[in-house]
């Protein structure tokens, strides 16, 4: 698609086609598969085929709460989606024969199911889920004794694959921690093998240091004396990047720098490798030697390496350090220490549950909108299925639940994919089922077959995913007595229906990214500014460290807007080209700033340091006024004179003893007053032409 404007052809094109690389493990798919079949299996096995149908349906419900994290958290949300997937059934199943009170559980549902969104993907598929076999409980209303039974057996379904998720737990202790840190040394390899970065590239591994983040430091962290080695990796892992993103813009000595490069990233690549499969880093070991004898050849006698020399031992270090802990990882090699609990960052830590959800009961909050639009279009979809005896109707409020998304984009792509899915589908399924015997274990292979496609394209293109799906919900009911052929032309028009739906309640009260992304980009300049004024102040690390942390959180949440905005029909091309270039320059600071505090890191005592912290505090405050101004809509106030104040901080450093660090700091206070002056220029003129256009 066009990065300059909106193409409806385009985007249709485009989510028809484009697909991504699948990365659901096959493990996951065969276990998540097997919590689904086998209950069924036995269940015809027994003569009880229904009891097996429920167990089934309940884990098919909350098969995507199984993702990767720490054991505990994989538990504790799987436990979540069983619990509210049994609530949703029982009330679907006891209200489900009386309107009134069905829709006041649907609204009730649409809202706070749509609210679970401010707490990430996985609350949002709990949300999501419990709407669905809300109303598709909801059309065979049961007495109390008999909804409790099947209730119980949803419930049931979702604790079977809980199990099947965690039975690993004893035997693979550290896993989801060890994949964790094997996927950002894998990446710290790539970004090694780069030689230079261009404006476009991130300023930090962001998804998978993220994730880092949060698997080895957040609540659910595993407890162990292996995780004091983790947390070491994990801080050598940022320490890494920082160095690797400061040779880079030195720009220096092209000869030396390439092959140290090399051999760092076979290094990395290497500790990966170790990592992820929990053994002992013997090829890690070789390879930092052939580093090791390379440092030595070409820096041993004082070569020239044009500044670079600082970083390459500094490298060196750490990627000793970092072969050594990755020996010590993992249960097999435990260390022997005790492990202290490591706090989580103030940048991930998040207030209590209560607290979010107060801050966002509000019309001005986009989770909050997207719950009344979930409320109203559930129990409107419901209405309307009742009122108009839809046949199987229920297919018409669940499809609105599957797409309805926060954001214009999603709901839009959800929709159109989710259409095209479910005809195919049921096209293929009754192809299917017309070749194949008519036999129950045959519709059973068929089936098991059909839910593996579905768990392992649901992340790779949601439109083939979706008729997977749609093939393995119809041959589920098929085992309930519902003839697999009928009713195909009644589900694909409610499946066009809900979608259609779905998207008129978002036209009918929209929450357009290009309301909120300059807020969005200007919480990214806030962060920026906050890292720079961490680096202000070399004696804290552990602040420099979170601000670093939050820079990139909200240069991930900055990124995201920016894509969202590029996806809606009618967002102004001067404000996509404003948020472009306010984005392309945010990054080249960051970059400066993380070269900045690389030196710092590689020098104890560097030259003129009050000076330059007061010159980097300036540069952060004028940042500060730039990030305000951009909220506000206005062009920047006076800033600081931060070229006459590098200049005088130049004319310092010409003096000082240590040569190469001065040179090194007046080479990055010229690239970060450039960087600010530059974001100054970008919002000042955007105003300009705002002004010139009213």
């Amino acid at each position: 698609m066009s990065s300059t404007g909106y193409s409806l052809r385009a985007t249709v094109v485009d989510s028809l086609l484009t697909a991504k690389r699948p990365d659901v493990p096959v493990r996951v798919v065969v276990r998540n598969t097997a919590a689904v079949i086998l209950p069924l299996a036995i269940g015809i096995l027994a003569g009880h085929p229904g009891i097996g149908l429920g167990i089934g349906a309940g884990a098919l419900d909350t098969m995507f709460s199984d993702q990767p994290g720490p054991y505990r958290q994989r538990m504790t949300r799987l436990l979540l989606a069983s619990l509210a997937a049994g609530l949703a059934a029982l009330i679907g199943f006891l209200t489900g024969d009386q309107l009134i009170p069905i829709l006041i559980a649907t609204a009730a549902f649409g809202f706070f199911g749509g609210l679970l969104v401010v707490f990430g993907t996985d609350m949002t598929r709990v949300g999501m889920t419990s709407m669905i076999l809300l109303v598709v409980t909801a059309a065979t209303p049961r007495p109390l004794n008999e909804a409790l039974g099947a209730s119980a057996l949803i419930f049931a379904g979702g604790l079977l694959l809980t199990l099947f998720s965690v039975a690993a737990w004893p035997l693979q202790r550290y896993r989801p921690e060890r994949h964790a840190l094997a996927d950002v040394y894998r990446g710290l390899s790539m970004l090694a093998r780069q030689q230079e970065h261009d404006d476009a590239d991130v300023p930090a591994l962001t998804d998978a240091m993220t994730t880092l983040q949060h698997t080895l430091l957040g609540r659910h962290h595993a407890r162990g004396r292996a995780m004091e080695a983790f947390g070491v990796l994990l801080e050598l892992a940022e320490r890494i990047r920082l160095e690797l993103v400061a040779m880079a813009e030195l720009r220096a000595n092209p000869t030396i720098h390439a092959m140290f490069r090399g051999d760092a990233a076979r290094v990395l690549g290497a500790i990966a490798d170790a990592l992820e499969v929990g053994d002992s880093p013997q090829q890690a070991e070789r390879a930092l030697q052939t580093l090791q004898a390379s440092e030595n050849a070409l820096l041993g006698d004082g070569g020239n390496a044009d500044g670079l020399a600082t970083h390459i031992h500094a490298l060196s270090g750490q990627l000793a350090a970092a072969v050594r802990n990755a020996n010590w990882a993992g249960s097999r090699g435990e260390l022997r220490a005790a492990a202290a609990e490591t706090p989580l960052p103030a940048a991930l830590r998040s207030s209590s549950a209560r607290a979010t959800l107060r801050a966002n009961l509000t019309p001005h909050s986009v989770a909050f909108r997207h719950a009344v639009r979930s409320a109203i279009t559930l129990s409107a979809t419901l209405f309307v299925s009742r009122e108009l005896g839809l046949p199987h109707g229920y297919w018409l409020p669940m499809t609105a639940a599957i797409v309805l998304r926060p954001d214009f984009a999603a709901t839009f792509n959800f929709g159109l994919l989710r259409v095209v899915g479910t005809v195919l589908g049921l096209v293929l399924t009754t192809a299917l089922l017309h070749i194949t015997p008519h036999d129950a274990w045959a519709h059973l292979a068929l089936m098991a077959v059909l839910c593996m496609g579905f768990r392992y394209l649901a992340t790779a293109h949601y439109g083939v995913a979706v008729a997977a799906l749609t093939g393995t919900v119809v041959i589920l009911l098929s085992f309930e007595g519902v003839n697999s052929s009928d009713a195909v032309m009644d589900r694909v028009i409610n499946t066009a229906l809900g979608s259609g739906m779905a998207l008129l309640a978002y036209v009918l009260w929209p929450t357009w990214e290009r309301g909120r992304a300059r807020a969005a980009l200007s919480d990214m300049l806030d962060a920026y500014a906050d890292y720079l004024g961490a680096l202000a102040h070399p004696d804290r690390r552990d602040g420099r460290r979170e601000a670093r942390t939050a820079a990139r959180t909200a240069r991930s949440n900055a990124q995201a807007s920016l894509d969202r905005m590029r996806a809606e029909p009618g967002t102004p091309a001067q404000l996509l080209e404003l948020a472009n270039a306010l984005f392309a320059n945010g990054n080249r600071l960051a970059r400066t700033a993380m070269t900045l505090e690389a030196l710092i890191e590689d020098h104890h005592d560097l030259p003129e340091t009050v000076e330059m912290c007061a010159f980097v505090d300036h540069a952060a405050t004028a940042l500060h006024d730039i990030a305000t101004a951009l909220r506000a809509q206005r062009a920047p106030d006076r800033l600081p004179d931060l070229r006459g104040l590098q200049r005088t901080l130049a004319t310092l450093l010409n003096m000082a003893e240590d040569r190469q660090a001065a040179e090194l700091l007046m080479r990055i206070s010229d690239r970060l007053v450039d960087n600010v002056n530059t974001l100054a220029h970008i919002t000042g003129r955007s105003h300009s032409k705002s002004a010139a256009t009213v």
